[in-house]
């Protein structure tokens, strides 16, 4: 390998997701004399704007795509190389591209990304919703359908269910509530009035309650008031979740084929079974299928013995780090969901290699506050903190573990509500030693607070409650709460003026 080499950077980065432009733009601006290079197989980058830090560790931003060319005409140090990478060596410090040409580098860091678990590969009709390209691809076949099944419970199915018009969707969930990588049932409750038909729903009473442990049953029919609750069991981890970027869907027609305006019907705690074209569900004669007539491109087979036709399926269960071209022939440790293990200077196992966003899982000792989930906010975070441990390497600094991995925070929009998550919002790990508060007024907010041993360690804020950063700041400062009690959400207290 080593003769062959067409030139070496200073640094590489491989990538043109959020996670590795934001190292790319660190790095070039910290080194405007050193030679930086972008490897990426697609004409577009993807681009933070209008960033803005909205408190100590929220961030808001829009993620845009852009030609490449703007950010070399940004930093002229910078080079990007339009082809996929085939093969990294790491013994001689060198990545080999698609198409056949080799690069030395002095440092490395792999923002390669993730792509969606799809539940199968063979069927046409079963699309993944990852990226841009996919959209449009989706938004083709929606244009002429009547139905479609969306399974998954993340970020992406609860957007897509929400913005998909003149089409009938069957929604298929593994868990007993709509939205488990990022709230309980009870926040699911409340946002269930929003996909009926009728979206004008009346604000009622207040509801406020405290339970100790996590879910109301979500029987569609359950209405979630304070006395009527039941104490069922914590919630498993939550599992990693990617959305396409803030706001992704804006500006994108998302209409079928009817004229009906708004039909979702939720499937509770199933999975797919199988999945059939038309030929073999004709043969398969043991089928029957629920509520229909006619034939369909495709049938889905749920795990709670339905059966349903539809013009196609999407399948929107979580991601799988890109780790490919990158382990063959080197010493990564990978992690269990499939990530480059990397340490708390973002470095892999292997000398001079980084990683940052998706593809990387981080391994150090968490702050109790924090968890990885695949999600933009940490992508931009992880990238931009790979790049200054680079620089801190090549300067030989000593860097500190950045703040952003004190506190998990995430503001995002579903179902046209601004969704505020902070700490261990869904009392991941914590088992049954902790209690919640929750606060509810239908059709406008729901607040619910996590608490243990009478300390605040995380939150969820949905519609426009203002209480975000009183909440962050209760939660870093780990200020004792055991004596306000239930009064912590009465609503006739201004909660602010208290913790100024």
């Amino acid at each position: 390998m080593e003769g062959k080499k067409e030139k070496t950077f200073k640094f590489v980065i491989v990538g043109g997701g959020i996670a590795g432009v934001t190292c790319v733009e660190q790095l070039s601006s910290q080194f405007p004399s050193e030679d930086v290079a972008l490897f990426t197989a697609g004409p577009l980058i993807k681009a933070v704007t209008n960033y803005k830090q909205v408190s100590r560790t929220m961030e808001e931003f829009d993620v845009e795509e852009k030609p490449s060319s703007v950010l070399e005409e940004k930093f002229p140090n910078l080079t990007v190389i339009h082809s996929a990478v085939k093969s990294l060596h790491t013994h001689s410090h060198c990545v080999e591209t698609a198409d056949g040409r080799v690069f030395g580098y002095k440092k490395l860091c792999i923002c390669s990304g993730a792509r969606p678990k799809l539940l199968t590969q063979e069927n046409p009709n079963v699309l993944g919703i990852r990226d841009t390209d996919s959209v449009q691809v989706f938004q083709k076949h929606l244009s002429k359908a009547r139905r479609i099944v969306i399974v998954g419970n993340g970020g992406i199915a609860l957007e897509l269910v929400y913005e998909v018009k003149g089409c009938e969707v069957i929604w298929a969930v593994k868990d007993k509530a709509i939205g488990n990588t990022f709230f309980d049932a009870g926040a699911a409750q409340f946002l269930i009035p929003s996909l009926e038909a009728n979206k004008a729903e009346v604000a009622g009473p207040c509801k406020r309650l405290r339970y100790t442990m996590e879910e109301p049953a979500p029987d569609a029919a359950q209405t979630f008031t304070a006395d009527k609750y039941s104490r069922g069991q914590n919630p498993g981890t939550v599992e990693p979740g990617s959305a396409l970027g803030p706001d992704w869907h804006r500006g994108i027609e998302l209409q079928g084929a009817e004229q009906v305006s708004h039909r979702v019907s939720v499937e509770y705690q199933c999975e797919v079974e199988q999945i059939f074209t038309s030929e073999e569900f004709l043969l398969s004669s043991k089928q029957t299928l629920e509520a229909d007539t006619g034939s369909w491109p495709v049938y889905v087979q749920l795990t709670n013995g339905k059966t349903f036709g539809c013009d196609f399926v999407v399948s929107a269960t979580g991601v799988i780090p890109n780790t490919e071209p990158f382990v063959h022939g080197n010493n990564f440790l990978l992690a269990d969901d499939g990530g480059l293990q990397v340490d708390d200077h973002m470095r892999t196992l292997q000398p001079d290699v980084y990683a940052a966003g998706d593809v990387c899982t981080a391994c150090w000792e968490h702050s109790p506050l924090w968890q990885q989930m695949r999600l933009w906010t940490q992508a931009r975070q992880m990238g931009w903190y790979a790049g200054r441990c680079m620089a801190a390497d090549v300067l030989s600094e000593s860097i500190e573990l950045d703040f952003c991995f004190e506190l998990f925070s995430h503001v995002t929009k579903f179902f046209n509500y601004k969704v505020v998550l902070l700490g261990k919002f869904n009392a991941q790990g914590l088992g049954s030693d902790h209690e919640l508060l929750v606060r509810c007024t239908k059709g406008q907010e729901y607040v619910k607070v996590v608490l243990s041993r009478g300390r605040m360690v995380g939150a969820v804020l949905i519609g426009e409650t203002d209480l975000e950063e009183t909440f962050e700041n209760l939660i870093l400062n780990q200020m004792d709460l055991t004596s306000y009690g239930e009064e912590l959400l009465n609503p006739n207290i201004d909660i602010e003026d208290y913790f100024d």
